[in-house]
C-alpha cells in the first residue's frame, strides 16, 4: 500500500512534537489516495438510486387506479406532445448522420415517427388497463393453524436499472411498466439520443407529478461509464440491458452482485417441413427476416429439409429472398448440394441484425431441434408446417423462450403478446422467460398473520397442529 515505505514502523519517540504529527500526516496521505473518494458522476448516480429507491416505495404504496391514472397521461402526453419529441428525435438523427457514428439498423432504432407515437400510446393504454391488480394480489392463502394464516402476495423487485442503446421508444415503455409494476428506475440511455431522451423523459415525470412521484423514475445523464453504475450493488436490485449482444455481454461481466435480465443474441430459426404449405412458407419467411432486420426478433439462420432441395418451393424461398435483396450465406451442409453457392457462412451461430440470412440443410425436425440446441439462443424458433404431429414434437422439444407453428418470428414481442410493451426478452431460465411485461417485473412476500402464536406450540408435546389447509383466493379484479 505503501509503496517503498511499506515496512516502515515508527513511534512518537522517533519523532517527538511536531514532526511526528507531520509524519502521521504523510502516511495518512500516502495510504488514502490508495482509496480515491467516489467520482462526482457516480455519487450522484448514487443519488438518483436512492431518489428511485424512495420514489419506488411511495409508488407501490398508490392505490392501483392512481398508477393507471399517471400511465394514461404519459399516453396522453405522448400523442399531444408529438411534434416536440420528433423535433428532438430530429436533432438526434442529423447528429448520429452527421458523425457517421451509427449503422443504418441502428439509425432505424434510433428513429421516431407519428405511428411509433401513436402505437406507444396504444401500448401505454393496455399496460394501464392490465395492471389494476398486479401489485398486492395474492396468488397463494394457507391456514397453517387455527387462527394463523398465510399469504405470498407479489411486490415490486425493487429498483430497476435499465441500460438502452439507440431505442428512445424504450424509455416510455419500460418507464409505464416499472410504474405499473410499482418499481423505482433508473434509466442509462445511449448519448446518441439524447434530447429523444430527455424530452421523453421530462414527459414521464411530468406524468409522475400528478400523484407527487416524480422522482421514481430517474434518467441519468452524467458520464460515469455504465460499469460504475453496476458497482450500485446496494441500490440497484436488477439491471435489464436492452442493445447489441455486445453491450448484455459487457454488462453480465461487470454486474458483479446484480441480477441480469435479459439475452446476449438474438438468433432466430425458421424451419421449412416437408408439409409446409407453400402459400405460407413465404409469407412466414419474408416477414420473419425482412420486416425488421435489426430486431432482435427477426429471422437469422433458415433451416430447410433436404427433401425439398431443387423444388419449386425451395425456388420460391430464394426468389423472395433475392427480390428483397436478403444476402445469403451457406450452411456447411447446403453448400455442399450446391456447384455454385453463396459465400459459406464462417459460423452458423451469427446475428446478422441487417438483411442477410444464412441457410443450411437438415434431414428430419429432429437434426432441425439438434441444430437449434447447438446454434440458436433459446430466443425463438419456428417451425412451417401442415402436419400437427410434427409440429407439436417442434413445440414440445425445442428450449427456447418462444417456440411457433406458422407464425413469423416478430410475433416475439410484449406489445403483439398483450402485454402492452416489454423490457426485454429474456432468455434466462430464472424468473421471467420471453417477452418479459408486469409479471417479469414483480416478486413475491410471505404474510403471516397469528394470534400469539409460537413455535413450541407445535413440537410433539405441544398444543397446536399443523393443518396446512388451502384456502380461496381473493375474486381478481377483472375491469
Amino acid at each position: 500500500m505503501f509503496g517503498d515505505h511499506s515496512s516502515i514502523f515508527v513511534s512518537g519517540t522517533d519523532f517527538p512534537g511536531l514532526a511526528y504529527n507531520r509524519f502521521l500526516e504523510y502516511v495518512c496521505l500516502r495510504c488514502f489516495t490508495c482509496f480515491p473518494a467516489l467520482s462526482k458522476e457516480l455519487e450522484d448516480g448514487r443519488q438518483q438510486g436512492e431518489m428511485a429507491r424512495a420514489g419506488g416505495r411511495t409508488l407501490a404504496a398508490l392505490q392501483p387506479e392512481q398508477r393507471a391514472e399517471i400511465i394514461y397521461r404519459l399516453a396522453d402526453l405522448l400523442t399531444d406532445q408529438r411534434e416536440e419529441i420528433l423535433l428532438a428525435n430530429k436533432k438526434d438523427l442529423e447528429e448520429a448522420e452527421n458523425k457517421g457514428r451509427l449503422a443504418l439498423p441502428l439509425l432505424k432504432r434510433l428513429s421516431l415517427s407519428t405511428s411509433k407515437l401513436n402505437s406507444l400510446a396504444i401500448g401505454l393504454r393496455q399496460i394501464a388497463a392490465s395492471s389494476q391488480d398486479s401489485v398486492g394480489r395474492v396468488i397463494r392463502r394457507t391456514r397453517i393453524a387455527k387462527d394463523l394464516d398465510l399469504e405470498q402476495v407479489t411486490v415490486p423487485i425493487g429498483v430497476l436499472l435499465v441500460i438502452f442503446e439507440s431505442r428512445p421508444d424504450c424509455l416510455p415503455q419500460v418507464s409505464a411498466l416499472a410504474i405499473a409494476s410499482g418499481n423505482g428506475l433508473l434509466l442509462k440511455g445511449g448519448k446518441e439520443a439524447a434530447h429523444s431522451n430527455q424530452i421523453l423523459h421530462h414527459l414521464t415525470q411530468e406524468a409522475l407529478s400528478i400523484h407527487g412521484v416524480k422522482d421514481a423514475v430517474q434518467l441519468v445523464n452524467t458520464r460515469e461509464e455504465v460499469e460504475d453504475l453496476c458497482r450500485l450493488d446496494k441500490l440497484i436490485d436488477l439491471i435489464i440491458p436492452r442493445g447489441s449482444s455486445q453491450l448484455v455481454r459487457n454488462i453480465q461481466k461487470a454486474a458483479k452482485g446484480i441480477p441480469v435480465m435479459g439475452h446476449s443474441e438474438g438468433i432466430c430459426h425458421v424451419y421449412v417441413d416437408t408439409d409446409a404449405s407453400v402459400e405460407k412458407v413465404t409469407r412466414i419467411i419474408r416477414d420473419s427476416k425482412c420486416e425488421y432486420p435489426a430486431a432482435c426478433n427477426a429471422l437469422e439462420t433458415l433451416l430447410i429439409h433436404r427433401d425439398l432441395l431443387r423444388t419449386p418451393l425451395f425456388d420460391q424461398i430464394i426468389d423472395m429472398l433475392r427480390v428483397e435483396q436478403v444476402k445469403i450465406h451457406a450452411g456447411p451442409k447446403f453448400a455442399s448440394y450446391l456447384t455454385f453457392s453463396p459465400s459459406e457462412v464462417k459460423s452458423l451461430r451469427t446475428e446478422y441484425g441487417d438483411l442477410e440470412c444464412c441457410i443450411e440443410v437438415v434431414d428430419s425436425v429432429q437434426e432441425a431441434v439438434e441444430h437449434i440446441h447447438k446454434y440458436g439462443s433459446s430466443h425463438t424458433d419456428v417451425i412451417i408446417t401442415e402436419n400437427e404431429k410434427t409440429a407439436e414434437f417442434f413445440l414440445q422439444h425445442v428450449d427456447s423462450a418462444c417456440v411457433f407453428w406458422n407464425a413469423s418470428t416478430r410475433f416475439s414481442d410484449g406489445y403483439r403478446f398483450g402485454l402492452g410493451a416489454e423490457v426485454g426478452i429474456s432468455t434466462s431460465r430464472i424468473h421471467a422467460r420471453g417477452p418479459v411485461g408486469i409479471e417479469g417485473l414483480l416478486t413475491t412476500k410471505w404474510l403471516l398473520r397469528g394470534d400469539n402464536h409460537v413455535v413450541s406450540d407445535f413440537s410433539e408435546h405441544g398444543s397446536m397442529k399443523y393443518l396446512h389447509e388451502s384456502l380461496p383466493l381473493p375474486q381478481r379484479n377483472t375491469n
